[in-house]
């Protein structure tokens, strides 16, 4: 399983592309793999014949094991995963990791939950793995590791998962044991978690004989667990302003008819995110990031656009760069990211490395929101929907009173780094870049 970004460790594989004994060539398709929100499929590194598949479709993989084997020669019988990795890593045999190195999104919630809990937990005592969300959960809830290694995971190979955990606290709470292995008992670890979180713990729904009961799907409870954590991490501080866009809205009118013909669509977004580029350069303490006491400044502006998908799910695909590009150079990124993750064709490394993230609220007529941070990033921006209402304008023969072009802009930024000084001047400072927009130039 090929390293898919920095506190990543792992990533489920959603269907097997090739099965025992189909030839394959290099970079041919092998599967699919999930990760945060995009699917991805790998390609081989090696040309031959798939000789065994190591992990079934479903299961969760942690990064660096062997997933399934190539032979160059057909020579390929009953391996298991505990030999393939012995024979991979001592090159005793032709066989070659059918996985490529790629870039995939970062995992959200795992990013962030690594960072939390891995210096609690670095002295405990573990036999097996947890992932980063166990381990947060864990941690929150004053779970020792003697308890959660005494917990029996239904997770591949005996894993212990989110629902493991949420059960056992729920047990708790009612006076109950969790579910504990009964082969062994326990060794007490010196190393405890901290026992001061007051999380509560949602009340179990109210269910009728018509009510209709479906699953999240895959992406909702990632993007659930995101949103969580995100509240739980940052102390969220909303701004609002409202800003004339009446010069841009008829500039855009003017061009669009023009671009129409050329086959490009332009809307207004590409000239919000070039008036927040342009706001971050001015101050570049917005476009940082939270590591435990130390704070990240991005050189890169790279910014993230919170899209719907048709699923009623979110993705957030990043512009890199974004100070590179001019307004045509922007409004191209946004046209393409956005089509490509509607048809769920976005590259792993599309989704990743977002240092800001907008939000067009607007779309669905909204008028303002209170944006929920997309961590570990420490501020985003929501547009609200662009609307006619009567203004006061101040004219050089006094103020009078005008129809104009409206929108609000929402910022909500992290107060442990971001004070009201900043996050305030910031989004009045975009609001000022939209306003004095030239509609003499030209793209």
């Amino acid at each position: 399983m090929p390293k898919m970004g920095e506190s990543v460790a792992e990533a489920t594989i959603i269907k097997w592309l090739k099965k025992e004994g189909d030839a394959i060539a290099l970079d041919e398709p092998l599967l699919e793999i999930a990760t945060d929100k995009v699917d991805s499929e790998i390609p081989s590194t090696a040309a031959g014949i798939v000789g065994k598949l190591l992990f079934k479709e479903g299961e969760v993989v942690q990064v660096g094991k062997v997933v399934a084997l190539i032979d160059g020669d057909g020579a390929v019988k009953g391996a298991n995963a505990g030999t393939a990795g012995a024979a991979v890593n001592s090159g005793a045999n032709s066989i070659a990791k059918a996985v490529a190195s790629v870039s995939a999104g970062t995992s959200l919630s795992q990013a962030s939950a690594s960072v939390t809990a891995n210096a609690a937990v670095s002295n405990a005592v573990a036999t097996r793995f947890y992932s980063p969300l166990v381990k947060t959960i864990a941690k929150e809830e004053g779970i020792s590791m003697a308890e959660l290694e005494s917990l029996k995971g239904s997770g591949a190979e005996g894993r212990v998962t989110k629902n493991d955990v949420l059960d056992f606290i729920k047990n708790r709470a009612n006076g109950h044991g969790g579910a504990v292995t009964t082969s062994a008992t326990a060794t007490t670890s010196a190393a405890t978690f901290s026992a001061a979180s007051t999380s509560p713990i949602a009340p179990a729904a109210w269910v009728s004989g018509e009510d209709e009961v479906i699953e999240m799907d895959r992406m909702r409870k990632l993007i659930a667990d995101h949103m969580v954590m995100s509240k739980k991490v940052a102390p969220h501080v909303t701004s609002f302003v409202e800003v004339d866009v009446t010069r841009i809205v008829k500039w855009r009118e003017k061009i669009k008819t023009q671009l129409e013909k050329q086959g490009e669509k332009f809307t207004l977004t590409p000239i919000f995110i070039e008036a927040i580029v342009k706001a971050i350069k001015d101050f570049p303490m917005i476009n940082v990031s939270v590591d435990g006491t130390k704070i990240i400044i991005h050189k890169s502006i790279n910014i993230g656009m919170a899209a719907a998908l048709p699923t009623g799910n979110l993705i957030v695909p990043v512009i890199k760069n974004a100070e590179r590009l001019n307004l045509l150079g922007i409004s191209r990124a946004v046209n393409d990211l956005t089509a490509r993750a509607r048809l769920n064709k976005l590259l792993p490394d599309e989704i990743k490395g977002g240092t800001y993230t907008m939000s067009n609220v607007g779309t669905f007529g909204n008028v303002m929101g209170t944006p929920i941070i997309n961590q570990p990033q420490v501020a985003i921006m929501a547009i609200g929907a662009v609307r006619k209402k009567p203004v006061v304008v101040e004219t050089p023969e006094g103020d009078t009173i005008a129809i104009r072009q409206m929108a609000f802009l929402s910022h909500s930024y992290d107060h442990r780094v971001v004070d009201g000084a900043l996050g305030g001047s910031f989004v009045r400072r975009v609001a000022d870049y939209l306003e004095q927009f030239d509609t003499n130039r030209t793209l």
